[in-house]
């Protein structure tokens, strides 16, 4: 039986029970709901007893459902440019049309009401305008982490900048929740985001078998108790089982897919209303993705539980979309190299800018080191920005070079 098969189910009951203890948590007096963003300091929130709900995952849900194509529109002629993030756009209008695809898969009215919203600009700036509007709607208190960004090296000053802002975070949400952090139950949690996100990595580095036993599109899938449930013990057996069943798989030469026999780097966000379709492309011309910046993203190798929050600064200024271009070549140059890959994709997601990386010469300095690769236009929600034709066209013709 085939991994997906096994996992699914489990996996989808893990995701429903989150997102309706959500939904009760909100409704409870007793208890109270933070919103983070997906890179964002969850475990301190966590650990002061705040239960979290990460926006972005809700874009990504509208995304793959296209129920953003309803949406999206609302949020523009509110006046939110369509250039802008459709993940922001996609989610703004749907609060605006009151509807969410929590309703079809879990039977939930509403998003969960935000007793505080925390955002972490390593990403982007454009989590501080999404929060800042909630904020606004729900008059809740907010509080944002600006850090260095789009660095070469990560510093001990830029650590002690963090550091910094988290503690003024902590008395922040102390205040919130009238009572005081404590540091045994943050060290906890983030022992558990460390123990799970060495697991996802270990999940992940399963694809240099050959053939992988997974691919860019499962792993989507598979990502969401490590964006969700980071810092708790549910995501941690998760990953454990999800990484026996791999490994088994791996060593009984069980491929993801048929006859692989070209591989594949996917540089940057997914098409998620075109995931099925774009998957299927890669199978019928047995090409398998085995490796992406998207899914790497939540690799936090620097959580140590003997240092939290200096070990946290470090692995959210870490990130891959928080570095210059420098980084990010020799990044994929390693990764090119280890997970054995014939050629790169880069998606260039016309309203997610800073997670793509086309616009300035990495494509051709990675081809200068032999590397081929290949540009499809795009987005992570706004189907209007993506051609199935023309992508099926140039991933097709690419695929036939390497």
């Amino acid at each position: 039986m085939k991994v997906a098969d096994k996992k699914e189910p489990a996996l989808k009951q893990i995701m429903r029970d989150y997102f309706l203890d959500l939904d009760q948590a909100a409704k409870d007096p007793a208890r109270k709901v933070a919103w983070c963003t997906s890179v964002g300091p969850a475990e301190i929130l966590r650990a002061m007893g705040f239960e979290v709900f990460f926006p972005e995952n809700h874009g990504a849900m509208l995304g793959a459902t296209r129920l953003c194509m309803d949406t999206i529109p609302v949020a523009n002629a509110a006046g939110y440019s369509p250039e802008i993030c459709s993940y922001l756009t996609s989610d703004i209008g749907a609060f605006m049309k009151n509807i969410t695809p929590l309703t079809k898969a879990y039977g939930i009215e509403s998003i969960p009401k935000p007793d505080v919203l925390v955002y972490n600009t390593n990403q982007c700036k454009d989590v501080m305008h999404w929060f800042e509007y909630y904020a606004k709607q729900f008059n809740a208190p907010i509080f944002g982490i600006h850090p260095p960004t789009h660095l070469p090296q990560v510093s001990e000053a830029h650590i002690e900048d963090v550091v910094e802002q988290f503690e003024h975070l902590i008395a922040f949400v102390e205040s919130i929740m009238g009572t005081k952090m404590d540091p045994t139950k943050l060290n906890r949690t983030v022992t558990l985001s460390k123990q799970a996100t060495d697991l996802w990595a270990k999940v992940l580095d399963t694809a240099m078998a050959k053939p992988s036993p997974l691919t860019f599109f499962d792993a989507t899938i598979y990502m969401g108790p490590i964006v969700v449930l980071r810092g708790t013990q549910i995501a941690k057996d998760y990953y454990q089982s999800l990484l026996k069943e791999l490994k088994q798989k791996a060593n009984n030469k069980q491929a993801a897919i048929k006859d692989e026999n070209k591989r594949i780097y996917w540089e940057g966000m997914p098409i998620w209303g075109r995931l099925r379709a774009v998957s299927d492309l890669f199978k019928r011309n047995n090409v398998c993705v085995v490796a992406s910046t998207y899914c790497n993203s939540w690799i936090f190798n620097d959580f140590n539980p003997q240092d939290s929050l200096a070990s946290m600064a470090k692995a959210y200024l870490q990130i891959f979309i928080n570095r210059n271009d420098g980084y990010k070549q020799s990044y994929i140059e390693k990764l090119v190299n280890d997970f054995s890959i014939d050629g790169v994709i880069f998606h260039a997601a016309k309203t997610c800018p800073n997670n793509s990386n086309s616009y300035y010469n990495l494509p051709k300095s990675l081809r200068k080191k032999g590397i081929p690769t290949v540009s499809i236009e795009g987005d992570l929600c706004d189907l209007r920005c993506y051609s199935d034709e023309q992508s099926v066209t140039v991933i097709e013709a690419f695929v036939e070079t390497l």
